[in-house]
C-alpha cells in the first residue's frame, strides 16, 4: 500500500512559480514511478510529467515541457515538481500518483497504470 499527499498548491501570478510535492509513504520513492497529471473544471484529466523509479527517466507534456520539472528527494521521500512562467491555462487540481509494478516499456502517459493517487492541490494563476 502506498499512500501519497500533495502539497504546494496556491495562487500565482502569471509568470510566477510553484512548487508542488508529493509526500510518500508505505514504498520508497525510488522503487516506485511518480505520475503528475492535472484536471481543470469541465475538462478532462491530463498528463503533466513522470519519473521512472530507479533511473529517474523523465516524460513531459508538450503544454509544459521546458517550464515544468520533476525530480525525487530520496531522503524525503517525496517527488517535486517544479512549476515556472506558469500560464493560466495551467489551473487546475493537480494529484500525483504512484505505479509499483511497472516495467521499462510501462507508458506514463496513461493514467490506467498508476495503483495509487493523491487527493490533490489546486494551482490557480491569475492573469
Amino acid at each position: 500500500q502506498v499512500q501519497l499527499v500533495e502539497s504546494g498548491g496556491g495562487l500565482v501570478q502569471a509568470g510566477g512559480s510553484l512548487r508542488l510535492s508529493c509526500a510518500a509513504s508505505g514504498r520508497s520513492v525510488q522503487r516506485i514511478a511518480i505520475g503528475w497529471f492535472r484536471q481543470a473544471p469541465g475538462k478532462e484529466r491530463e498528463f503533466v510529467a513522470a519519473i521512472r523509479r530507479s533511473g529517474g527517466v523523465t516524460y513531459y507534456a508538450d503544454s509544459v515541457k521546458g517550464r515544468f520539472t520533476v525530480s525525487r528527494d530520496s531522503a524525503k521521500n517525496t517527488v517535486s515538481l517544479q512549476m515556472n512562467s506558469l500560464k493560466p491555462e495551467d489551473t487546475a487540481n493537480y494529484y500525483c500518483a504512484a505505479d509499483v509494478n511497472g516495467i521499462s516499456t510501462t507508458p506514463y502517459q496513461l493514467a490506467d497504470v498508476y495503483e495509487y493517487w493523491g487527493q490533490g492541490t489546486q494551482v490557480t494563476v491569475s492573469s
